[in-house]
């Protein structure tokens, strides 16, 4: 994938994938913290793959357990 294939993903979108409000994600960034962003003409944006490598390192295997 070159620069210019990138796929990117503004606040709402990614809080309406992640399941919270756009003002969550506003406030993480403004502490320095959640995922890393583009300002671009004042909008920020979120590199999708950058958001799907976040999401895979997130994963949290319970293992094998009998339900």
């Amino acid at each position: 994938m070159t620069d210019t294939d990138r796929v990117f993903i503004d606040t709402k979108q990614l809080a309406k994938r992640w399941g919270k409000n756009p003002h969550a994600l506003s406030n993480l960034r403004r502490k320095g913290g959640g995922p890393n962003y583009y300002k671009i003409g004042g909008k920020i944006l979120y590199d999708l793959s950058e958001i799907k490598q976040l999401e895979e390192s997130s994963y949290v295997s319970n293992g094998s357990r009998n339900i």
